[in-house]
């Protein structure tokens, strides 16, 4: 150990405290997959008034549903097109 870390000390790095942070972020977020994650009906609404700029769809015709498939999650999104789509 040399003189200069025995005044100042060992400081952790930067990289390491970040990475931990995440570690804990994630594993909250895996913890809480449960329920339902917050950021799909918003989703759904900035999907929706995405596609009405080009085509004339309702909140029903567009479905977003997250499915967890073994390790993976799988962001599904439905868009049911009607017939002849008309420009707005």
């Amino acid at each position: 150990m040399s003189l200069f870390s025995l005044i100042f000390g060992n400081k952790p790095k930067t990289a390491a405290i970040a990475k931990e942070r995440l570690q804990l972020i994630i594993a909250h977020e895996r913890g809480a997959s449960n329920a339902t994650p917050d950021f799909l009906p918003a989703l759904q609404k900035e999907l929706i008034a995405v596609i009405s700029k080009y085509v004339s769809v309702s909140e029903d015709d567009i479905k977003v549903s997250l499915e967890k498939q073994g390790n993976c999650e799988v962001l599904e999104v439905n868009i049911v097109m009607p017939e002849k789509a008309g420009k707005l």
